[in-house]
């Protein structure tokens, strides 16, 4: 069943599964892409095509019925109600008046457009059982300890439960987990981090949103590499900033003088094209901002999923003056659907950081979640995941190099990295004969990310992300092989 509804756009949004699937069948509802009496897919084939579970299908259902724009007949299945044209007044559709927004929402509305995510089709693949899929995702999750985080959970729910309404938390976040943070900082990247610097977040966007909205003013230039991730950029369009768009090459962002306050950049390993930041340029980096007076954002996005190589300085562990906020986040070694990342804040911020978290969350959401890792990693249980992950994947790593590098170097240029969850490259030929080999080889049933929409501008880069960690080696081999194909076939033995 062909069944496309906009749910990879509403969860980048709002980042819950559940509250997609309700807007993005709701738009299609309103929007009569889906027609009164649409019989809907059942929860298990709703799961299925877009990697949810059948409770949130469910849920997003009941919501659905709630508002009257689906009906549940027993024994046949959810449809789309007939008589939505009947809830507006003269059975015209209503839109409301007119409403006046804040220069942010204005913002923020024009920036939808402006910036794309990696590719606008959604994680879970609809081609044949033989398809292979190099696309950007998450560890394979098969290898995550589900069992002993099932059991961390469930015990913070008992004692939590226990202690109503005893228990509390201070907004920035659980203590025991901030001071677990603190102390891996201090052992494992060399940071000399407190718990009282720490704030937890509901991933690192919840961190870069918030100290956007801090640090920005309209107008207010901000340094952002070029290719960076979309959702930064957006952020500070939002808060009204205007971004001046860093170069970056295999040795990460290249410093300038800019005439700026606030830099954002990921210098253990550039977004998206892996490259680590020389300790050349730490430093100029560090007397710019000494120079500007400026705060660079230090986002720490992957650090730990390192297969070989020296471990990279932190730019926090740097830092003597108090300028850099660093940004880490659990969703990549744990499981993306968790929500939990941490900034470790210089002094001067933490008293408006603190505030804005309070405003917007004025009690910490996923405390459950916050408690449970807390456990988690105190139990050991993170350790021996991570170091069972790294062997894993540090093996893929090696399989992607021997058979897609070695293969695909007459086509592409790869980028050198020993970390995180794919490798980038750049095609060797023109713009006409990507599309022309991205097409044959999608035929052929092996896909790729494109990274373009990554770069400031509209200009054709050519560019690829492959993802590995969630393949098996001989998947990689296979596509690696058809890949392969496909080049010699459409140019033979040149690119």
């Amino acid at each position: 069943m062909d069944f496309r509804i906009p749910y990879e756009r509403y969860f980048e949004e709002l980042g819950r599964k559940t509250d997609a699937l309700f807007h993005s069948l709701r738009e299609a509802i309103v929007n009569d892409t889906l027609a009164g009496g649409t019989r809907l897919p059942s929860s298990r084939k709703l799961a299925e095509l877009y990697g949810v579970s059948r409770g949130s299908v469910n849920q997003a259902y009941e919501m659905l019925i709630a508002e009257g724009y689906v009906r549940a007949e027993g024994g046949s299945g959810t449809f789309v109600a007939d008589s939505l044209e009947a809830m507006a007044p003269d059975n015209q559709r209503n839109e409301g008046a007119h409403l006046l927004l804040s220069a942010w929402a204005e913002r923020l509305l024009v920036s939808k457009d402006k910036f794309t995510s990696i590719e606008n089709h959604p994680f879970i693949e609809h081609g044949g059982k033989d398809e292979i899929s190099f696309r950007v995702k998450q560890v394979d999750s098969s290898y995550f300890p589900v069992e002993e985080w099932k059991a961390a959970l469930h015990a913070e729910v008992r004692e939590m439960m226990a202690c109503y309404p005893e228990i509390s938390s201070e907004v920035e976040g659980y203590l025991p987990l901030r001071e677990t943070i603190a102390q891996d900082l201090r052992r494992e990247r060399g940071i000399r981090a407190d718990a009282s610097n720490i704030c937890i977040t509901n991933g690192s966007m919840h961190g870069i949103a918030l100290l956007t909205m801090l640090l920005v003013r309209p107008e207010f230039p901000v340094v952002v590499e070029n290719p960076s991730y979309s959702g930064i950029r957006r952020a500070v369009a939002a808060a009204g900033g205007s971004i001046i768009a860093a170069d970056v090459d295999d040795d990460g962002i290249v410093p300038q003088d800019w005439p700026a306050k606030l830099l954002i950049v990921t210098p253990t390993r550039q977004f998206p094209t892996g490259a680590v930041l020389s300790a050349k340029r730490r430093s100029e980096l560090l007397r710019w901002a000494a120079r500007q007076g400026a705060v660079i954002l230090e986002d720490d996005y992957d650090s730990e999923l390192r297969w070989g190589g020296r471990p990279v300085e932190p730019l926090k562990a740097l830092d003597r003056d108090g300028r850099v906020v660093y940004m880490g986040t659990f969703s990549k070694t744990m499981f993306v659907d968790l929500r939990l990342g941490y900034v470790v804040l210089p002094d001067s911020l933490l008293e408006p950081f603190r505030l804005a978290k309070a405003l917007m969350e004025p009690y910490p959401s996923a405390l459950v979640e916050q408690r449970a890792l807390a456990h988690f990693i105190a139990s050991g249980s993170y350790s021996r995941h991570l170091r069972r992950l790294k062997r894993v994947i540090g093996r893929r790593l090696l399989a992607f190099r021997e058979e897609v590098e070695r293969r695909l170097a007459r086509w592409f240029r790869f980028v050198p990295s020993d970390a995180g969850l794919h490798l980038y490259a750049e095609w060797r030929g023109d713009s006409r004969s990507y599309a022309l080999f991205r097409d044959a080889c999608e035929a052929a049933g092996v896909r790729w990310s494109i990274g373009d929409g990554l770069w400031e501008g509209q200009v054709l880069r050519n560019t690829a992300l492959f993802g590995f960690a969630h393949l098996s080696e001989e998947q990689i081999a296979a596509g690696a092989r058809r890949i392969e194909a496909v080049a010699e076939s459409l140019f033979g033995g040149g690119g």
